[in-house]
């Protein structure tokens, strides 16, 4: 029995899911599904979403919900981490206190000021993770969710580097699904291959039945001026290929949208977006106790929308069933022109024995520009962590193309400082935190 536990559960709309995609495989043996997280509101939520979708699928599922990390982690197969360290109040926080300095996110999860303090406010929570898989089932595969992608990769592999983890993320077959919706071809039969990093990998095949579909694409663009209104078109346009994340993530990983009301008109943008996504999360929330509360069955998607990638390992894994897909990894010789270590996002093939990522070579040589400054922030980053030194907490946020395009050095120090102070429970007490609520 395939044991699967879900660290971050109280993500109960995320949770609902991912156990939807997997329980709809009938080929699945049965399941040990075991939720975790330390909000025990949320994590009863969970725990009756799991039994709602398992009863409405109509599998047999052995579902169990425990507070004790370790508890859950014993002889785990499969270890799927969604956590959100600080929750919605510390989003609040990254976008909200930035934006007050001047300087404009939209998502702010993945890179940038918004992506540095959420990871070192999340690394702690990795380290004992890594640690409890270690002594508890070192053979289990850790499927990772947890934004920012590249950083949390990175620093598990750097803290536990003989654990299995991959870092997973829709991006790339939602990139394809859309444009193939734009220029009227179908997505089945399609083949695509991207590489570069979580959210800014490079589309660099999308073809059907060996017809190149990029010259389609331009001939639409230029039909539609609209469409030159779209950040990702315009990164598209310069750099020759097209991002794999939506334009309201994409502006914010370089210098060239945010930094000026104009820019902002231009391109359709919405500052702090992520904190209404977040608040609709919550709603949908309270929704979802309510429709259980009254012993009503919750929604499910459709079939055909499944796309998340950690059911379709697990299956893989499980039954033997080949797949390919795209996973981030620490680059070991994948993409030849980004650094050595580094976490990657490339294409993978899945089956019996694990996952396999597979030899990219370069990216496009724009492509790699703008990766190798993302990466850099990742870098400085992790290391800031690793060396608990917050100089280089500071210098990750100058080297970040946003934040330089607004921000002078002065007022990059000042924002960090009120940062760090605002997350100060989550922080270690060398970064200038007091470590109080690191679990």
């Amino acid at each position: 029995m395939p044991s699967i536990v879900f660290l971050g559960a109280g993500s109960v709309v995320f949770t609902r899911q991912l156990l939807t995609d997997l329980l709809r495989y009938p080929d699945l043996p049965a399941l040990d599904i075991a939720l975790h997280d330390i909000d025990a509101t949320r994590l009863d939520v969970a725990y009756r979403t799991a039994l709602s979708v398992a009863r409405q699928v109509g599998r047999d599922v052995s579902v169990r919900a425990s507070r004790d990390r370790r508890e859950c982690l014993a002889g785990a197969d499969f270890v799927v981490n969604m956590i959100q360290v600080g929750g919605i109040d510390a989003t609040r926080v990254d976008l909200e206190v930035p934006a007050r300095h001047g300087l404009r996110q939209t998502i702010g999860d993945t890179t940038g000021v918004g992506g540095v303090f959420r990871a070192l406010r999340t690394f702690p929570v990795l380290t004992g993770v890594a640690r409890d898989i270690q002594q508890l089932c070192p053979d289990a595969w850790i499927l990772n969710y947890t934004n920012p992608m590249a950083m949390n990769v990175w620093w598990m592999s750097e803290v536990a580097p003989r654990i299995k983890v991959v870092g997973l993320c829709h991006s790339v077959y939602w990139t394809v699904h859309g444009l193939c919706a734009l220029v009227g071809v179908p997505l089945e039969g399609t083949h695509y291959r991207a590489g570069g990093v979580n959210h800014q990998a490079w589309l660099t095949q999308w073809s059907r039945d060996g017809r190149d579909l990029y010259p389609l694409l331009r001939e639409r663009i230029a039909a539609d001026p609209e469409l030159k209104r779209r950040v990702r078109v315009e990164i598209f346009r310069r750099v020759g290929f097209y991002p794999t994340e939506t334009s309201e993530h994409s502006s914010e990983y370089v210098g060239w949208f945010l930094r000026s009301d104009a820019q902002i008109a231009q391109y359709r943008l919405h500052p702090l977006e992520y904190v209404g996504i977040s608040e609709r999360n919550v709603r949908e929330f309270d929704r979802a106790r309510r429709l259980l509360d009254a012993g009503e069955d919750l929604p499910l998607h459709a079939e055909t929308d499944a796309a998340e990638y950690a059911p379709q390992i697990i299956h893989s894994i499980s039954t033997g069933t080949p797949r390919d897909l795209h996973v981030n990894v620490p680059n070991a010789g994948l993409i030849d022109n980004l650094p050595q270590r580094a976490v990657v996002e490339v294409p993978a093939s899945v089956d019996a024995d694990g996952v396999h990522p597979q030899r990219f070579g370069d990216v496009p040589p724009a492509g790699a520009a703008l990766n190798r400054s993302y990466l850099s922030v990742a870098e400085l980053t992790v290391e800031a962590a690793r060396a608990g030194d917050p100089l280089l907490i500071r210098q990750a946020v100058l080297a970040d193309a946003n934040a330089s395009s607004t921000l002078t050095p002065q007022q990059i120090w000042e924002l960090c400082d009120e940062l760090t102070a605002a997350h100060a429970r989550y922080l270690p007490v060398a970064l200038g935190g007091t470590g109080e609520d690191i679990r």
